[in-house]
């Protein structure tokens, strides 16, 4: 069991962690899922299989469970950081306390999981880091620049630590999600995106909303997420990011091809915003 390759995935009791979790036990993988609240019965059980609670906000939980992965499983090969909560309003409406609490989650809590198993790959010449951000990793939208600052810090991250990491034989990867309903972008923000959109936001927000109704062929899944997370750590090359989903492959494409200016004003057509004068 021990010779098997093992990754260990955050933010997996729902959408893109359990989807992920799913996608490499049916590889073959050995697979420690965490998350904050182990839910009994979420998975079947299996011998490569180890839940096990992990809060990215809580050290000690961290350094635990990566204890047990090893224990379990003799090394980790692979982390994927997936935990994160979304953010939607005008920047204007945020307190403090909830930007802290978003960056708390979305940025610092995977520091705190790099940080902690750094050691380990190191020690061993190998391994895979992968970061889980977003496609306003790649465009930037409105109305989640809280949620678009933190994930934009683990981009340049990211860039860092892989000429950091890399001289060590371990790789480091970003995976860019696009827009995925499924999700629940807003559930999963804990009430935080409650009265965020004020008034005079109203008329503008309606249109944003409806404009991306239109792309909704182009949705990501969680199985979008979940196929482009395991091509990255099974793919034994040096590139860095990995858009995942129609939508976010798009935008991807959209901004190697387009000068900046240009390239605004398509995202604020796509946003439903009038053009800057």
């Amino acid at each position: 069991m021990k010779s098997k390759t093992t990754v260990l995935i955050t933010g997996c009791s729902s959408g893109f962690g359990e989807a992920s979790a799913r996608h490499f036990l049916a590889c073959g993988w050995n697979v420690i899922a965490t998350m904050r609240s182990p839910k009994a019965g979420l998975f079947e059980g299996s011998e490569r299989l180890l839940v096990t609670s992990l809060d990215v906000t809580d050290p000690e939980t961290v350094s635990d469970a990566i204890s047990r992965g090893i224990a379990q499983f003799g090394k980790i090969d692979v982390v994927v950081n997936n935990a994160g909560i979304g953010m939607f309003g005008a920047h204007e409406m945020l307190s403090d306390e909830v930007i802290r609490q978003v960056f708390e989650t979305n940025t610092f809590g995977v520091m705190a999981v790099n940080r902690a198993i750094t050691p380990h790959m190191r020690e061993r010449g190998a391994g895979t880091i992968i970061n889980v951000t977003s496609s306003v990793g790649i465009a930037p939208m409105p109305l989640v620049a809280a949620y678009t600052a933190s994930k934009y810090a683990i981009e340049g991250f990211s860039e860092s630590l892989a000429y950091e990491l890399g001289i060590f034989g371990v790789r480091v990867k970003i995976v860019q999600p696009g827009l995925a309903p499924s999700t629940s972008f807003g559930a999963n923000s804990g009430g935080r995106c409650e009265n965020t959109i004020p008034a005079a936001y109203a008329d503008y927000a309606v249109r944003y909303l409806k404009s991306m109704q239109e792309y909704s062929a182009s949705y990501t899944t969680a199985k979008d997420v979940a196929e482009t997370v395991y091509a990255a750590a099974s793919d034994g090359s040096d590139r860095l990011r990995y858009p995942a989903g129609a939508d976010s492959v798009m935008l991807a494409e959209l901004r190697r091809s387009l000068p900046e200016q240009a390239f605004m004003a398509r995202i604020r057509t796509m946003t439903g915003g009038a053009p800057v004068q």
